[in-house]
């Protein structure tokens, strides 16, 4: 799965889904896109997941018509120490992720 981390994970974060090819927005060429745009231009770069701690994605967007999916990482903060003990279930969120949905991961 081709999987985008927004600006608010740290870019190390990268390296501990594997099995996925995960990529920065940085990286992506697409830092500070603002949420409509950035899901669009992840879209058409062919990304199917943008993994993010922004709560507040799922309701600023519509995503039935969205081939790219979002999912939510529920954690006390977005540093690496909060994140780490949720990649078992963002791995998991990962595995049943369908197109257009927004999934959570805590």
């Amino acid at each position: 799965m081709k999987i985008l981390l927004d600006e608010c994970l740290p870019l190390d974060f990268r390296h501990h889904l594997p099995g996925h090819e995960v990529h920065t927005a940085d990286w992506a060429g697409l830092k500070g896109l603002k949420n409509g745009r950035l899901l669009q231009q992840a879209e058409s770069n062919g990304y199917d997941v943008l993994l993010t701690v922004d709560q507040g994605v799922p309701h600023q967007q519509n995503f039935s018509q969205r081939r790219i999916s979002v999912l939510v990482v529920r954690t006390r903060t977005n540093q690496m120490e909060d994140l780490l003990p949720a990649v078992g279930a963002i791995l998991l969120a990962l595995l049943n992720i369908q197109p257009g949905q927004v999934a959570f991961a805590y």
